[in-house]
């Protein structure tokens, strides 16, 4: 579906009824002679208010308090970094056992 455009002048003459386009979810496209410059789109729900909603629909639990930080259960001790070895992880073809060829 393609944004509803308006031009400057139209957009501060009826600035009100563009408002409550976008107050209602919709963006707007501002043009200046034709051409697009520009858009208003509706502010996003902050954080809390969408983790809320989850909880509200049943979809998450929280109990209210804040997470508490946990040291990481494995440490890597070797010269080899975590990322290189996913990396060589992926170049192996676990049905036949070979490496694969790029």
């Amino acid at each position: 579906m393609r944004e509803p455009q308006v031009g400057i002048r139209e957009l501060k003459t009826h600035l009100s009824k563009y408002m409550r386009h976008v107050k209602a979810g919709e963006t707007l496209v501002i043009t200046e002679y034709g051409k697009p410059i520009g858009r208003i789109v509706p502010k996003q729900a902050s954080l809390d208010d969408r983790s809320q909603a989850l909880v509200d629909a049943g979809l998450a639990r929280w109990n209210g308090r804040k997470l508490t930080t946990r040291e990481p259960q494995v440490v890597n001790r070797s010269d080899k970094l975590i990322s290189d070895i996913v990396v060589e992880e992926r170049d192996i073809d676990y049905i036949s056992g070979h490496k694969r060829i790029s």
